[in-house]
Order: C-alpha cells, then structure tokens, then sequence
C-alpha cells in the first residue's frame, strides 16, 4: 500500500495484479511525508505498528481506515487494480510453485491441489481480491478499480485526476505461461467461480475475460 498525503491518494495493492509496476511508477514521485509499505524487492513499513508488524505490503482500506483517520479517509483518492480470478488463480499456482517448477511440470496437478486437496483460504495471495476494497458489509470503499487487462490506460487515467505524470508501466514479478483458460478443466472451473465469486460478480468478469 502507497499513502500519499502530498497527492491525497491511496494505492491498495492487491496480490497478484501487477502491484510492484504501479509502485514503481508511483514511487518516483512521492514526497517525503509519504508512505508506503512493501515487503518484495523493497522493504518499507507504516509508521503504525499493528501494520508494520504485517510484514507486507498488501493492507486493506478496513485496516489502514482507522490510521489514516477522517476526513483523510473520505477525501484521499483511494484506487487498485483487480484481476480475473481465473487468471490470478493461474498466476497464483505459478508463484507458489517457483522454487521447485511445478507448475511448469504438471499444471492441473498443482491447481487440483490447491482448489480440492489443501484449498489454501487464509493465504494472503489467495483471498478473493474484492475484501481488500470493502468494508464490512461488502460495500465498496475506493473510489476507482482498475482492470490488469487494461492497467496502462487506466493508470493513465489516475495520474491526470491526481496531476501525476504517468510513466510507462514496466513487467514485474511475472511468470510464463500460456492462457489461462487453456489449462482448466470444467470442475477446475467450478472450483474457482465458487471460491471468487464475489469478485466475479463485483468486477464484471467471466470465464472469458471480462463481461459486457
């Protein structure tokens, strides 16, 4: 998460979207009371200690409200940038499976895995995208979500509102792989509709890409 009370924003980084190319772009122009807190590549805390003691950088808007305070929390321009589940899910099995390849190996085996034999609930990286940005209730608490599949443009779009340049976005942190519809199969798939649905429903995406 980025805070920034120089362009009154705050950035949610949610896992597996593509997070560390935004903090690159944003992180050139911050100023010095702003703050970030990342623990991949870079290692930043909040001066909060309940967070600090996080150890990453993926906060949600219910965790950092009560530290940021009123009006900041209304007024700051709140924004993240989200994924269709069925590809995040891919790029889940990918990074969890690194160190010994994997999922290069043996693709369906790991997602068998991980959606019917230890499904993962409580893994940061693996919580539907959609509690990061929500209250209590489920209701919507940034202000604009971004799409991965077109995260340039509607980076692009964030920087003009908040008077920043805006930087061609490098590739961080990916892995390899082809598309991802072409590794599941048709339970795979009612694994992952039942387990993000809420993101599949908030967000507008299907098992195609994004509906409408």
């Amino acid at each position: 998460m980025i805070i920034s009370h120089r362009h009154r924003f705050v950035f949610v980084a949610i896992p597996k979207t593509g997070t560390h190319a935004i903090r690159g772009a944003l992180r050139r122009q911050l100023g010095a009371g702003d703050l970030e807190q990342v623990g991949l590549f870079v290692k930043k805390t909040f001066p909060f200690e309940p967070l600090a003691r996080l150890k990453h950088g993926h906060i949600s808007l219910i965790q950092v409200r009560p530290f940021l305070g009123e009006p900041n929390f209304s007024s700051y321009f709140k924004f993240a940038f989200v994924r269709n589940p069925f590809d995040r899910f891919i790029s889940y099995c990918a990074f969890m499976t690194r160190a010994d390849n994997g999922f290069a190996r043996d693709p369906q085996a790991v997602m068998r895995r991980f959606l019917f034999e230890s499904r993962p609930l409580d893994h940061l990286l693996f919580v539907p995208q959609h509690t990061f940005i929500t209250d209590e209730r489920g209701a919507l608490l940034a202000d604009a979500v971004g799409r991965v599949e077109n995260m340039q443009v509607a980076y692009d779009g964030y920087c003009e509102r908040l008077g920043l340049q805006s930087d061609p976005l490098a590739r961080v942190n990916s892995s390899q792989r082809g598309d991802y519809r072409l590794y599941y199969d048709n339970p795979m798939r009612d694994a992952v509709e039942e387990i993000y649905r809420g993101d599949l429903e908030m967000f507008g995406y299907d098992f195609e890409g994004q509906a409408g």
